[in-house]
């Protein structure tokens, strides 16, 4: 339920918010890099701790039929097992890895500064295909065999930031089934190709 509700403020901010029709057309590709913590949340934080990641997008706009940009991104994402989780199971390691391609649209609203460096809120979705790799490492005494739990997973990812175009900050929330979190990226922007 709250999905939806959030969901819905989204778009509803995105409506209210939004500047009128750009008058200059403009159209590019950009790669980004990201970099930063990944926070689990739900019972995926009773198992593991804060991890990291980092992934790469391709970023595409025309803002004559377009007014988001469309991205495209591939990564990686680690969380190793927490201590609290070995002292109360059988476990002597358990980490998951995920290597997430996602692909979705972000917004910019209008810029909220624009003195000496422009600064504009914004907000992204995405949907998420997720290939993991849990290993699940037990006590000898357990008489557990250990293995490695490998698949694939859909989610989706929605997110709000701050960006000056070339650099942005990005606090998400990633869902898959059984395993949420939350990750604020630091984002360099860097143009491939542009068209005015």
């Amino acid at each position: 339920m709250y999905k939806k509700i959030l969901f819905l403020v989204v778009i509803s901010c995105a409506t209210i918010f939004s500047a009128g029709p750009q008058s200059d057309k403009a159209r590019g590709m950009f790669v980004s890099f990201n970099i930063g913590p990944r926070v689990p949340i739900g019972a995926f934080s009773n198992k593991c701790n804060m991890g990291y990641g980092f992934n790469v997008s391709l970023d595409y706009t025309d803002n004559e039929y377009l007014p988001f940009f469309l991205f495209g991104k591939i990564g990686y994402e680690q969380f190793p097992g927490s201590q609290d989780f070995y002292q109360s199971s059988d476990y002597t390691h358990y980490s998951t890895n995920f290597v997430p391609l996602t692909l979705g649209a972000r917004y910019y609203f209008a810029p909220i500064l624009e003195n000496f460096v422009i600064i504009m809120p914004c907000v992204e979705v995405g949907a998420n295909l997720g290939i993991y790799q849990t290993l699940h490492q037990y006590k000898s005494t357990s008489g557990i065999p250990s293995y490695n739990e490998d698949g694939t997973k859909f989610g989706y990812e929605i997110g709000v930031g701050v960006s000056m175009f070339l650099a942005e900050i990005m606090a998400s929330y990633h869902y898959y089934p059984e395993h949420q979190f939350l990750s604020v990226d630091m984002r360099l922007r860097l143009p491939l190709y542009i068209s005015l």
